[in-house]
């Protein structure tokens, strides 16, 4: 009994010291987080998580999933069209000078655009590559002028909190010099709105998930192409990502959860009196390396 009395001080001392390094790990790795996770909200304090892609590159699949896949491709000849170095070189100068005239454009012409050009427009951008040919995409085309509406709306109330709070400083000033502000008129005025949305994951016959690999990269190249398509067939638009917009637009537009907003696109022709900025395009030699 003395020997345990002589070595109960020493008993306290030793689990005083484990608790208070026990307490001081503790404290210090909550603190990194919250550390962490504060620096990275200042760093990108506009980040949307409709725009996160979040393909599985290795994905796990059991063996039904896998049996419930599709057939095997049969590969066809392909016969591609040939042209003469002069042709080539003209016909790609023709290119350029057709898409160096895009500009993005915010002033917009309420006259009629035909349906069936943006139909074929829409075609034309369902002919970008994707992985694993998923075709991630779903193009919602929007006319009636109450939708419209609504979704200016959507977007207005946002975007005032995206320039007041989310997108900072820098951001706004940079934007300043372009005269562009959260206020939307154009999306009541051009005829149509495109709104791209990404496919983070599609349905097999089983209605198990069928992964779309690189479904934003793919849907990303294919609004490339509809820009340039909009360009060839004389009409204008502005790419325009509404951020925290994307929840409110889906279910106004009724798509599916598997579905994000990528982009939003008005089309139309411009307006009489439409302006843009006086931007310069880089020169060549700063684009472009070859090794």
């Amino acid at each position: 009994m003395a020997v345990f009395s002589s070595l109960t001080p020493v008993f306290v001392a030793v689990l005083c010291v484990v608790v208070l390094y026990l307490f001081k790990n503790f404290s210090r790795s909550e603190g990194k987080g919250k550390t962490d996770a504060k620096s990275s909200v200042a760093a990108r304090p506009w980040v949307d998580e409709d725009l996160q892609d979040n393909t599985e590159i290795s994905p796990v699949e059991d063996d039904d999933a896998l049996a419930d896949g599709e057939d095997d491709v049969p590969h066809v000849p392909y016969v591609p069209v040939l042209y003469t170095p002069e042709v080539m070189l003209q016909r790609s100068r023709d290119f350029y000078t057709l898409l160096n005239a895009r500009r993005s454009v915010r002033f917009f012409s309420p006259e009629p655009v035909p349906r069936d050009v943006i139909e074929n427009i829409i075609r034309t951008a369902g002919t970008a590559p994707s992985g694993a040919h998923t075709e991630p995409w779903t193009f919602v085309v929007v006319e009636d002028p109450q939708t419209k509406h609504r979704i200016r709306e959507i977007v207005e109330e946002e975007e005032e909190i995206n320039y007041k709070q989310r997108m900072g400083e820098q951001w706004v000033n940079d934007l300043q010099r372009l005269r562009t502000n959260w206020v939307k008129e154009y999306l009541d005025v051009a005829p149509f709105l495109i709104l791209v949305f990404k496919r983070t994951f599609g349905l097999r016959p089983s209605g198990k998930k069928k992964t779309h690999y690189y479904n934003e990269i793919s849907v990303s190249i294919s609004c490339g192409i509809l820009l340039a398509a909009l360009q060839n067939a004389g009409l204008v638009t502005v790419t325009t990502t509404p951020l925290n917009c994307g929840p409110q637009l889906r279910q106004l537009l009724r798509r599916p959860p598997n579905e994000k907003l990528l982009m939003l696109l008005p089309v139309g022709f411009p307006a009489p009196d439409a302006t843009v900025p006086q931007l310069h395009r880089k020169p060549l030699e700063d684009i472009i390396v070859f090794v």
